[in-house]
């Protein structure tokens, strides 16, 4: 599904990838929040950002996970910027990612309507599941035009571990990727 939102209107933006530690977008607002339903996974594929064509990175999606809960940033746009950025993102997210429309929650309990770019299974840069060490190997040895895929991952660990959110599935590849 493949949300729109209406021009020169403000919205919320859910980060929970590299967003949250390098947002690139104007916003009035920044909190953390949590998207419910939702866990995050390095299942795509990165050609054009943290990997090349014939060697993609490994960047994070959302997979639904009924129970789970996937902490992150969210950003108010302002109207001013809304188009300007809305353009940057499709750009910025070109790579298999389409705009959703999804609740989420913050700590003091307020709901945001949120604006959520995900990578879904049918897409053509999507890599899926695999043993940990493999994804984990494929993310060490993967750099494209926005830097190493290891960075990535490393970036995004800080990011989780400063919001206080538990990530299993993030810290494990840590872990691999530092006994190497």
């Amino acid at each position: 599904m493949n949300a729109s939102l209406p021009e020169q209107e403000s919205f919320w933006l859910f980060g929970y990838g590299s967003l949250i530690w390098n947002p690139s977008v104007p916003h009035t607002e920044r909190i953390p929040a949590q998207l419910q339903d939702f866990s995050r996974r390095f299942w795509q594929g990165s050609h054009d950002h943290r990997g090349l064509p014939h060697a993609p990175g490994r960047v994070v999606t959302l997979v639904e996970d009924a129970g789970s809960v996937c902490a992150g940033m969210a950003f108010r746009v302002p109207a001013s910027a809304a188009t300007e950025v809305l353009e940057q993102l499709d750009h910025r997210e070109k790579n298999g990612y389409s705009r959703h429309r999804h609740w989420l929650h913050t700590r003091s309990g307020r709901r945001l309507d949120a604006l959520v770019y995900i990578a879904e299974p049918d897409n053509f840069a999507w890599l899926g599941p695999g043993p940990a060490a493999e994804v984990a190997q494929q993310i060490a040895t993967s750099t494209g035009p926005s830097g190493s895929n290891r960075e990535y991952l490393e970036r995004l660990a800080t990011a989780l571990r400063e919001l206080g959110a538990d990530d299993p599935h993030v810290f494990e590849l840590e872990a691999l990727l530092r006994s190497r």
